[in-house]
């Protein structure tokens, strides 16, 4: 399982439901590497996508503890086992967790890579990933170059676990 996420310097990643950034290039990425793929995400990161529905050309579970909560195209876990136990015999390579903050926390312990895009800048945000930097159990292994898309500048960072041979496979 793997995470992919974009990310303030504080680590910051939204406010009020939203996101705090709309780089395109990065949304491109983001698309390039989770098409075709399982997506990973919580009720309201749902609810925040275009129409509120799940991403076309991405198999999605959602993990939600909403009673009676339905989702056309979406499987609907009520929590981490119950996920972990859908996730059993996929390719854990092509598991992919996209938020929010709560399913982030939950999840992480149970990647093996995040996908980071890192911008320069510090807005106001109520949701936040955990900084990875601060994690003695992760390590950077990939940095980018910084890039600029309008006036935000930004880079790609990919983080490994530093156990990731321990995780079964996860």
């Amino acid at each position: 399982m793997n995470a992919i996420v974009a990310v303030s310097e504080n680590w910051g990643i939204g406010y009020r439901n939203q996101l705090l950034f709309h780089i395109s290039p990065d949304m491109r990425r983001f698309q390039a590497i989770t098409l075709g793929k399982t997506v990973i995400l919580g009720r309201k990161t749902l609810e925040s996508l275009p129409g509120g529905v799940p991403l076309s050309g991405r198999e999605t579970i959602l993990l939600s503890t909403t009673p009676g909560i339905q989702v056309k195209g979406a499987l609907i876990c009520k929590n981490v086992e119950e996920l972990l136990e859908c996730a059993k015999g996929r390719d854990p390579d092509s598991l992919f967790v996209i938020g929010g903050a709560s399913v982030y926390q939950a999840l992480l312990s149970h990647c093996r890579r995040v996908f980071v895009t890192q911008v320069k800048a510090r807005p106001d945000a109520d949701r936040f990933f955990p900084d990875l930097d601060a994690l003695p159990d992760w390590e950077q292994e990939e940095a980018g170059l910084w890039e600029v898309f309008e006036s935000l500048t930004y880079r790609y960072l990919t983080y490994r676990r530093a156990d990731a041979a321990c995780l079964l496979g996860k």
